[in-house]
């Protein structure tokens, strides 16, 4: 497969994303199928799907990991990636859509919108991602293609209009009528992997009319020249709604709507017609900003062959075989094997050895890569994730990749001492791949303490240390990573002052500190006048500030939302040091924290339990003892829903505990919503806890 391309008109770089089960791989394995990328079907439940390619995955039935390919579609060239569903693996989500184009949202017809079809949702938003959105699983038991679309519209506020609507339901589910071209695509045997195509039939002919008027006029809505056609009743061709239609999806104001049973293979075909007419190309776009070597001036690059390189470093992964492979997705330029190439990011040369094309876990060597492509160099050392690749002559640095903060950590010893030896490398291996993964030695209990997005990534960590690593270790109790914050403003004063002959130790500040409203980052603010404190020294009471709020004093967790003033201080001219300033840095912050009235924060998940009627009553009693925050519950037939929030403390072991209050029939979502304000209770568990870590 070709990967310089003089039309880059033609090249789709497009993610899969969803909730956990709606069936985002089966999709994927689908459309490589009937793209000929790949010559038979695998099963999720068999472990044989070609993108869930990890031995945990296979087991497991989840995808784990991002998996990136590319097929070729009638006259487009696809770049897919198969992200993960379950919010633990959040971070695969936002290094994929952070470079596609373009996605497609997968839902589950049964289920609607689910809690993580929300978070994807918005990770799409923030990134300005147009998507498609495919209805799947049409031919289950209570399967319902107009309220999946009512609920899109409601829960997640977009505008989708429906440009097909199925032929039956259920098990009755046949095929799709595209109100665009005013034709069926039938399914005439179990079997079938080709559609007939015919005319409408008549049994649907009304609900066809009502269905594509209603589409027509929301189209037409985002068009000046079709609203005066439709105003005036004049004909609108097929190639103006299409036109129309592709330039509202890439605008954000319309979400195409598709459906299907990518299990059954039906439906898949007129999705990839849908990738190709709706989804944008790299030519279709803004154009990569980013900011030269100092991060000063803003840079342009269009996407064109003849703009100079540059390319963003999304994933950085280990290869059994060859080695580490860096994925880059490139905005502009072309380069080719061997070319010397420049990481703005760190300011080294790097050389790009071999190019390869993924497939999976598979590779395809390649020797040039341009405009729009994904692709993997071999062997880079000194490039990670969020890294900036570009040409030497027209350095550029693109916006980076920011992740979620951990939540959830636990306390690792490796089980003997050829395990010791071999672990710190292994982590720093794990580390470089996922940047979710924090891991900190903590210097007064000893322990090793790995941190992570949930209990189910820190499992498959271990696992993957044991399988691919062959080092063992012993894993203690999954602990909540808390957060504190304060609730006032607070002035203090840093005077450290040292004498023992000789020169001294002098550094004196005046700090004040106050909340901020979203209890995120911290904020340095150095308002000295007239040289109290010598401009050389300020960067050291700024690092003296960030040591202190790395460890709070109601538990020792790091502080969050603090911006903090410099407002006064002095120096003496022999024996002020960076040291001494640093250390009065944070003196003056650990009081001004005392006083600032102090607060645990603990991380709130947003969960979705789906039970059976008779179960709900047991269920809700649980949920009340976990000190969850019942928002809503929704009747589906004999479903019950309930959507709530509840601390990340209490929800450890729910999975068993759901299990057996609803003999193994009720099933849970959760994925992380924000920090919020512990009680007492909660802060006087956690400095017990960290009391009993110290003396031990």
């Amino acid at each position: 497969m070709a990967t310089s391309k003089e039309n880059i008109e033609q090249i789709r770089n497009i993610g899969f994303i969803a909730h956990i089960d709606a069936g985002k791989t089966t999709v994927t394995e689908r459309v490589l199928f009937f793209a000929g990328r790949i010559y038979k079907l695998g099963n999720i439940d068999d472990g044989t799907t070609a993108m869930d390619w990890m031995a945990q995955e296979k087991e497991r039935g989840i995808t784990i990991t991002s998996a990136a390919t590319a097929c070729n579609w009638g006259e487009y060239q696809i770049n897919i990636i198969d992200t993960p569903g379950h919010v633990d693996f959040t971070a695969e989500v936002e290094r994929s859509l952070r470079i596609l184009d373009g996605g497609v949202v997968v839902f589950d017809a049964v289920a609607g919108v689910q809690p993580q079809s929300e978070t994807v949702w918005r990770q799409a938003n923030t990134y300005d991602v147009p998507r498609i959105c495919f209805v799947n699983k049409m031919d289950r038991v209570g399967a319902d293609f107009h309220r999946t679309i009512d609920s899109i519209k409601n829960r997640l506020s977009a505008n989708p209009v429906a440009i097909q609507i199925p032929v039956g339901r259920e098990d009755s589910f046949r095929g799709v009528i595209d109100l665009i071209e005013e034709r069926s695509f039938l399914y005439e045997t179990e079997d079938a992997h080709v559609p007939t195509e015919g005319p409408v039939p008549e049994e649907m002919v009304g609900e066809f009319k009502n269905y594509r008027d209603q589409m027509v006029e929301k189209i037409a809505e985002t068009d000046d020249e079709l609203i005066v056609k439709l105003l005036d009743d004049q004909e609108i061709t097929k190639g103006e709604i299409k036109s129309a239609l592709r330039r509202a999806t890439i605008d954000y104001r319309i979400v195409p709507v598709v459906c299907g049973s990518a299990l059954r293979n039906r439906g898949v075909q007129p999705l990839l017609d849908a990738i190709g007419d709706y989804l944008p190309s790299p030519a279709d776009i803004p154009s990569a900003l980013g900011k030269d070597e100092k991060g000063e001036s803003e840079i342009v690059r269009e996407a064109s062959m003849d703009a100079p390189f540059s390319a963003l470093a999304f994933k950085a992964v280990i290869d059994p075989f060859i080695g580490r492979l860096v994925y880059i997705r490139v905005y502009s330029g072309k380069a080719t094997a061997r070319d010397t190439i420049l990481n703005s990011t760190t300011g080294k040369r790097e050389r790009l050895g071999r190019i390869v094309q993924m497939h999976a876990q598979r590779r395809e060597e390649i020797e040039e890569i341009g405009v729009g492509d994904i692709a993997a160099i071999v062997g880079s050392k000194d490039t990670s994730t969020g890294d900036t690749l570009c040409a030497e002559s027209d350095p550029i640095i693109l916006e980076t990749i920011v992740f979620p903060e951990p939540v959830i950590s636990i306390a690792i010893e490796p089980k003997t001492r050829a395990d010791n030896d071999k672990l710190t490398g292994v982590l720093h291996k794990l580390i470089d791949e996922d940047p979710t993964l924090k891991v900190e030695y903590k210097e007064d209990t000893g322990q090793t303490i790995m941190s992570g997005m949930g209990e189910l990534h820190l499992d498959i960590i271990m696992d993957r240390m044991k399988r691919e690593f062959k080092v063992e270790t012993n894993a203690g109790k999954p602990r909540v990573s808390y957060k504190e914050a304060i609730t006032s403003k607070a002035r203090a004063e840093g005077r450290f002052v040292r004498q023992s002959g000789g020169h001294g130790q002098f550094g004196h500040c005046w700090i004040e500190i106050e909340p901020l409203e979203d209890r995120s980052g911290f904020e340095f603010v150095s308002s000295i006048k007239g040289g109290a404190i010598p401009q050389e020294f300020i960067p050291a009471v700024k690092k003296g500030v960030e040591d202190a709020l790395a460890v709070g004093p109601l538990a020792g967790y790091p502080v969050l939302g603090v911006k903090v003033i410099l407002q006064d201080g002095s120096y003496h001219d022999v024996d002020s040091s960076e040291m001494a300033f640093r250390i009065a840095g944070s003196m003056a912050t650990k009081s001004a924290i005392q006083r600032a009235k102090p607060i645990l924060l603990e991380p709130i998940m947003r969960i979705e339990v789906v039970t059976p009627g008779e179960f709900l009553g047991e269920v809700l009693g649980d949920l009340g003892r976990r000190r969850s925050n019942i928002r809503n519950i929704e009747g589906r037939e004999d479903i019950q829903v309930i959507s709530a929030s509840i601390p990340l403390g209490e929800s450890f072991g729910y999975a068993s505990t759901l299990r057996s209050l609803s003999q193994g029939r009720a099933s849970h979502s959760m994925d992380f919503e924000k920090y919020d304000e512990a009680p007492s209770s909660v802060i006087a568990a956690t400095q017990a806890m960290t009391q009993t870590a110290v003396s031990a």
